[in-house]
């Protein structure tokens, strides 16, 4: 697949990587190198999460097994949340555990019913390296547990259970993403 310019001319939109690629299963290392490469990265998921419609993205959905994710979606309050974390970890997933319907841009096409806490916190550093602590509710909290999910080798289909899951697996086989 070609790589293309992103619609606001910054950053370069890249190919995402599908269910069934090795790189999603595969716990991403961390940043060490904080330099103009690692700018580009950032820019490059942002141009492809909008270019396809996401809300967030991890680098190793474009085949970067780093430890960086990008974000750009509402809370449950409709406040908008834009940004980036580098070496995120999750450091606490509470309150009630809501079921929505939540998809991927690596498993175009589908949405299954999704447990997940409604409030998270997502500690990690920004592009240069400067401490961040990321508290999100809602669909915000959704994305942040999603992406940091990610990034330690897993997918969201991975934490459904009993029928929705055998459901999610006979449409990923029929949709030719296993």
């Amino acid at each position: 697949m070609a790589v293309t310019r992103s619609p606001k001319g910054r950053g370069e939109v890249r190919p995402i990587r599908r269910l069934g690629d090795p790189v999603l299963r595969t716990e991403c290392d961390p940043v060490r190198t904080f330099d103009a490469g690692l700018r580009r990265l950032v820019d490059d998921m942002f141009a492809t999460m909008y270019a396809a419609n996401g809300a967030g993205l991890a680098a190793n959905q474009i085949g970067v097994s780093l430890q960086v994710f990008v974000y750009d979606c509402e809370d449950d309050l409709g406040r908008r949340h834009v940004g980036h974390v580098i070496n995120p970890v999750l450091v606490a997933e509470d309150g009630d555990i809501v079921v929505e319907d939540e998809g991927c841009l690596s498993v175009p096409g589908l949405r299954f019913p999704t447990p997940r806490y409604r409030h998270a916190v997502v500690e990690g550093v920004d592009l240069d390296n400067k401490p961040l602590r990321i508290e999100g509710t809602g669909y915000f909290a959704r994305c942040l547990q999603h992406e940091t999910y990610h990034l330690r080798g897993g997918v969201y289909i991975d934490v459904l259970k009993g029928e929705t899951r055998r459901e999610a697996m006979r449409a990923i086989r029929s949709a030719g993403l296993s």
